[in-house]
């Protein structure tokens, strides 16, 4: 297992539609997976996708039990969001853009059709932080960041500081 770098924003990736995946059961992919949990989890999140690592596929992981419990380990490859219920407020933040942390409404309860690791067919019902994490990682995978759920004058205000962050080679 080695932890990836994980790509900041401002990085060209992160706002770019991510292909889908197309050769499943690989050890390629296999070792992708296992390697984008142990970054997840050293950085203390609850979800990565693949473009956060620099990766442009559809591929995310969550686990919202943050390592505790390996039942709670996802691996969705090629998701697709089927349903939306109810609506939520809660703040979000990403392993991409550290260190800011903003609220985003999102649906209160999702389903998600997926393939997994072996290019199965997966549903996955989530309710809560698991429909929040569902719906930011399949954001990631369409070149989508909780950036883009803000107000235009909040999001500004964050792409300023990022830029002074940059300028001053702290980020």
């Amino acid at each position: 297992m080695a932890a990836l770098s994980i790509v900041k924003y401002g990085d060209s990736v992160l706002e770019t539609k991510c292909e889908p995946v197309t050769s499943f059961g690989t050890l390629e992919l296999r070792k992708l997976v296992v390697d984008m949990f142990e970054t997840m989890y050293v950085a203390r999140g609850v979800g990565l996708a693949a473009p956060q690592v620099g990766v442009s596929s559809q591929l995310t992981v969550i686990d919202t039990s943050s390592g505790e419990d390996p039942s709670k380990q996802l691996v969705l490859i090629n998701p697709t969001i089927v349903k939306r219920e109810g609506s939520q407020i809660g703040e979000e933040g990403c392993l991409s853009i550290p260190g800011f942390r903003e609220d985003v409404r999102r649906a209160a309860h999702v389903v998600v059709r997926a393939k997994d690791i072996d290019g199965n067919d997966i549903e996955v019902e989530g309710e809560e932080l698991l429909a929040r994490a569902l719906q930011h990682e399949i954001d990631h995978l369409h070149g989508i960041l909780f950036l883009n759920h803000l107000s235009p004058l909040k999001r500004d205000l964050i792409r300023r500081k990022i830029k002074k962050l940059q300028k001053a080679g702290d980020w």
